[in-house]
């Protein structure tokens, strides 16, 4: 009961419903998140961090990225089964176009040099 609970929350919120709807399309790393929802870096790894821990995500580093991405083998099977629902549903709507289509233009950035 306490997945299915902890799953339930973590989807309770619109920016976490965007995020997983933009992860269903491809592995992003933060940065890749703020660009294609228009939000800051806190905010995105607040939101990642809140669906990882409810089991919807898994997370690998590529380089200097920590990239996330669905996870389809994790113990929460309602996280799993949710995840299904959401990315077979039919749901569209003009915020989650947009989303789409920003996360086609979003890039990952590297690390910035210090300025002295």
């Amino acid at each position: 009961m306490q997945d299915l609970i902890k799953a339930m929350k973590a989807l309770s919120d619109e920016t976490r419903l965007r995020i997983l709807k933009i992860l269903l399309e491809r592995e992003c790393c933060v940065c890749e998140v703020m660009q294609a929802l228009d939000i800051s870096q806190s905010r995105a790894s607040r939101n990642l961090g809140i669906l990882q821990d409810a089991g919807f995500l898994t997370v690998r580093r590529d380089r200097v990225w920590i990239v996330y991405s669905v996870n389809w083998q994790t113990a929460n099977r309602y996280a799993t089964a949710l995840a299904k629902l959401l990315r077979d549903s039919p749901i569209s709507n003009e915020v989650l176009a947009q989303d789409r289509e920003s996360l086609n233009h979003a890039v990952r950035v590297g690390p910035r040099p210090l300025r002295k």
